[in-house]
Parts: C-alpha cells; structure tokens; sequence
C-alpha cells in the first residue's frame, strides 16, 4: 500500500533552499500559512499541485509516497 509521506517533501525543499513563503509563491498559494498547512498534511495535494510541487523540487510526483523514498533516502544521507 502506498503511503503519502509528507516529510519526503519538506525534507526535499530544505535540501534544495526553498522557503516555504516561495513554495507558496511558486504554488500560487495565498500565503506561506497555506503551504505549511498543506506539507503538515491539514489540506490535501490536488494532483495538478502536487504535479507541480515536483516539478518545483526537481523529482517526480512518486517520489512522495513510501514505496519510492528515493528523495528521502538522499535526504537523511546528508
């Protein structure tokens, strides 16, 4: 069963400098509380979003659920 893993994701924007006002910015979000909101897993990634959110953070949109921690492994590397 595939699980979504939203520490993948901040853990991939800390590693890559990003912001969370600039996630916002980039997202077209309202403000840096509504993508904090979004990586806490208080709102739910429509697919166009989370296209894009992977887009932003240079991997694919697999790559956010369990079964495929590619960004997750790099990231606890470090």
């Amino acid at each position: 069963m595939e699980t979504f893993n939203l520490k993948a994701i901040e853990n991939r924007r800390i590693t890559l400098g990003f912001s969370r006002k600039s996630m916002a910015k980039m997202l077209n979000l309202s403000n840096e509380s509504v993508y904090w909101k979004y990586e806490k897993g208080k709102y739910k990634f429509n697919a166009e979003t989370l296209s894009r959110l992977a887009e932003i953070l240079q991997c694919s949109p697999q790559d956010f659920f369990t079964h495929s921690s590619a960004i997750s492994e790099q990231s606890t590397r470090k």
